[in-house]
């Protein structure tokens, strides 16, 4: 980045960005924050930029093309990619719960946080194929935990294929909560992965209400497996950064939305 000009507005240094990414496959925060003799945080706002137009995609610590159709960021990674905003949808989740009622977790990075975030008072029957919230779970005093089996996705340490999609078809849950890769109006809920999807969808199926929880980052994004529509969901719990038009356009086709 030698010779990057400083006080660029932020389209040209965007643009820049941009061309970095797609030069080298990836930038990081703190070298560019650097290279443009900016904050970490401007650097943050420009991704976020690129990002929602669908340029780039974040993950921890910068960014990579978004030509990269197959990439799937393994947990670890996603686990430190927008945590503020995960930790505020997790929050804001719990009222959602059922009382002395039933709830399948999904298997990702916010339905961990909120696995985590249950209160200890909280009197439940979960159900779950995901492997970090059984985890965070298998302690609860007032939890009784059910784990659906398969094999386990190293990525995402979930399980998936037939075992999971027997459990999820004996069962019937008040509620649902949800994880997706992407969302969009046209695209529906997509996940990189087929097996992951049709989990996936067999979970949508096992549950009476379907709350998605899904930052901001994720919509407009379209991934390889469809496993439903955003008329599938009853609630969206997102991030403020989904801007109240697009929210608005969610609303419309029939799922609620609140921005944490």
């Amino acid at each position: 980045m030698e010779g990057t000009q400083t006080h660029m507005y932020a389209p040209e240094r965007q643009q820049e960005i941009l061309r970095l990414a797609r030069e080298s496959g990836r930038v990081d925060v703190l070298s560019l924050a650097e290279g443009f003799q900016v904050t970490a945080e401007t650097v943050r706002r420009d991704l976020r930029a690129l990002d929602r137009a669908g340029l780039v995609r974040r993950v921890h610590g910068g960014a990579i093309p978004a030509g990269r159709l197959d990439f799937e960021p393994d947990l670890a990674e996603r686990e430190s990619t927008a945590a503020d905003e995960k930790d505020r949808i997790a929050r804001a989740a719990i009222a959602e719960l059922p009382t002395d009622g039933s709830v399948i977790i999904d298997a990702g990075s916010t339905a961990a946080r909120f696995a985590a975030a249950l209160p200890l008072e909280a009197k439940l029957t979960v159900v779950t194929h995901a492997l970090p919230v059984a985890a965070r779970l298998a302690d609860h005093p007032g939890i009784a935990l059910h784990l659906v089996g398969g094999r386990v996705r190293h990525r995402t340490r979930a399980a998936v294929d037939a075992w999971a999609l027997r459990g999820y078809g004996e069962i019937k849950a008040d509620a649902v909560f949800l994880a997706t890769n992407g969302f969009s109006l046209d695209g529906g809920l997509t996940t990189p992965d087929l097996a992951e999807g049709a989990v996936k969808s067999a979970m949508i199926a096992a549950a009476r209400r379907v709350v998605l929880l899904a930052d901001s980052a994720k919509f407009g994004r379209e991934h390889f497996a469809r496993f439903g529509g955003l008329d599938d969901v009853d609630l969206l719990i997102t991030d403020i950064g989904l801007s109240p038009q697009d929210a608005l356009a969610i609303e419309r086709q029939g799922t609620e939305v609140a921005r944490a």
